[in-house]
């Protein structure tokens, strides 16, 4: 998979991802980040890609041309049509479902906006997704991007070394993920569920889900209005909150 990030920071998406395990899946070929600085396709001798917006108000804008012109470069390079994600505030809550949606796609290309935002034409001519990560405002597009570019990656085969770990972790079936252990098995007076312990993977397996449910109603119960749950579960929960 590609991932295209139009950026003004190529350097901080570097550092964040040419790391750990998205690192070891762009050198082993499974992932490609091409990171293309917004400041290269700029005709201002300066290389400023912002100006004062029309109207009046605090701070700067980023142009409509600079953008267009990166955006088409990354779209040449692409195996055919490709989405055009802004990372922006305004857009639609990204989440796990979403990660799965999106690491369908062979080719992907991501906007990081910066200062007040980017001029409103580029976005309509063209953004086809416009994605938040949370209802707060950052500096600008970068830090988004690689949220979303590390989420989506762990959904595509041969990322993760374990291929299971990528259907068996938090928010999998609208879930928390359950608690997890190692050794010793005893710490600070502490021991790990003597279930863990049994070899019995079925009845752990059960237990695992059941802690699921139970750690999702405590932290997360507003994940429970779409998760997948059982009759039992719903038992679980009934006996728990009566």
């Amino acid at each position: 998979m590609r991932f295209h990030i139009l950026t003004l920071f190529p350097d901080m998406i570097r550092l964040g991802l040419e790391t750990s395990i998205i690192g070891n899946a762009v050198k082993n070929g499974i992932l490609e980040l091409d990171l293309i600085n917004i400041r290269d396709y700029t005709g201002d001798r300066h290389k400023k890609t912002d100006d004062y917006p029309y109207g009046g108000g605090a701070g700067m804008v980023m142009q409509a041309q600079p953008i267009y012109d990166a955006w088409r470069a990354a779209a040449a390079s692409c195996d055919g049509a490709a989405r055009c994600i802004y990372l922006s505030p305004q857009g639609r809550h990204f989440d796990q479902s979403m990660a799965k949606e999106l690491a369908k796609e062979r080719e992907l290309i991501l906007l990081c906006g910066h200062y007040e935002g980017i001029d409103e034409r580029v976005i309509e001519e063209i953004v086809t997704d416009q994605v938040s990560i949370g209802d707060y405002v950052l500096t600008g597009g970068e830090l988004p991007a690689m949220v979303m570019v590390d989420a989506v990656s762990r959904m595509i085969p041969g990322v993760l070394t374990n291929e299971a770990s990528g259907g068996s972790e938090s928010l999998e079936g609208g879930l928390l993920e359950y608690p997890q252990y190692s050794r010793p098995a005893e710490w600070m007076g502490r021991e790990v569920p003597p279930i863990l312990l049994s070899g019995d993977h079925q009845k752990i397996d059960a237990w695992r889900h059941e802690q699921s449910v139970l750690r999702t109603l405590r932290h997360r119960p507003d994940l429970l209005e779409e998760a997948n749950l059982s009759s039992r579960d719903v038992k679980l929960i009934l006996n728990h909150i009566r």
